[in-house]
């Protein structure tokens, strides 16, 4: 039985979804199916393998998580079956919507099978929580003082705003050093208790995160035309503010969330040049690893059954 929380969040996603369509029906309307095939067929060869190439670096930085989190609960779990547990599990998650499945379960079912405990789990998915939550933070400061004039394409706001922004956050990024460097007391995140880690292992968030949201940004950014390119930097900003948007909003896969926030934030490019980059970001970064996932859990249960039927019922 759900939730009224799991309800609410899901009425959230639903209405953020609706209101994005129309949004971006009202941007698109004009726009002719021809004209988005063109722009899809003008991504070069080279730039469809290095956007191919991000997705891999993305999800490499993904796993990455998963194994920096196993190292603070000083467990030890092979690296290929944590690779395989973190991309179904974010594979599935991106595309359903955090309101709904959050990837708990898929960690659930894998973790108990190599003998974490329920509060162990639970730490871990926390834990890989706060690592994404730490790299967006250091990457929209960085970006936000690199480029102060970003935060314009979104919002009217002054370069020293968006440089007191960016500062704040990279200050936030350094109380946790200090707070792990320090051993302060643990952080309560809702009903978990995180103990600040190791130096060595904050040094790996603090790098694993960021990958991953630079690959993220990169399909995007090899997507689209070299002109009228705003560049790198601004692309990886305007993601950071349409993912976030996105994770806020519960929106499945951000649907119409990311594609409304890149078309406002990005006027000098064709409507149909963004929207293809955003295609070829769906199909890499969400829709073929979800397909893949779904081989993943589909194997992973047939294994688990026949290891039942093989050993017979557990005992209680």
């Amino acid at each position: 039985m759900m939730k009224r929380s799991d309800v609410a969040w899901t009425l959230v996603g639903i209405t953020a979804v609706v209101l994005s369509g129309y949004l971006l029906y009202q941007e698109i309307r004009n726009l002719s199916l021809a004209e988005l095939t063109d722009s899809l067929a003008a991504i070069s060869a080279h730039n469809w393998m290095l956007a191919g190439l991000a997705t891999l670096g993305a999800y490499f930085a993904l796993a990455w998580y998963d194994r920096i989190a196993i190292a603070h609960l000083g467990k030890h779990i092979s690296w290929w079956f944590i690779t395989l547990c973190s991309f179904t599990t974010y594979a599935l998650a991106h595309n359903v919507g955090a309101s709904v499945f959050s990837g708990a379960v898929v960690r659930y079912r894998a973790y108990r099978s190599k003998g974490l405990t329920p509060h162990e789990i639970g730490v871990l998915i926390v834990f890989c929580s706060l690592t994404f939550i730490l790299g967006t933070l250091l990457a929209s400061g960085i970006v936000l003082i690199c480029r102060p004039e970003l935060l314009n394409r979104l919002v009217d706001a002054e370069r020293w705003l968006s440089i007191a922004i960016g500062a704040s956050l990279l200050c936030l990024i350094g109380l946790y050093v200090i707070g792990a460097w320090r051993h302060f007391p643990p952080m309560q995140l809702g009903k978990w208790r995180i103990t600040y880690p190791r130096l060595p292992i904050v040094g790996r968030q603090l790098i694993a995160a960021p990958l991953e949201l630079a690959c993220a940004a990169a399909i995007i950014y090899f997507a689209l035309p070299e002109t009228g390119n705003p560049g790198y930097l601004v692309v990886l900003g305007v993601f950071l503010a349409s993912f976030s948007l996105a994770l806020l909003s519960h929106a499945p896969g951000g649907l119409g969330v990311l594609e409304v926030t890149f078309l406002a934030a990005m006027p000098e490019l064709p409507t149909a040049d963004v929207l293809a980059a955003l295609i070829v970001f769906r199909g890499f970064y969400l829709l073929l690893p979800l397909a893949l996932a779904i081989l993943v859990v589909a194997l992973f249960e047939a294994g688990q059954w026949s290891l039942r039927r093989r050993t017979g019922p557990a005992r209680r």
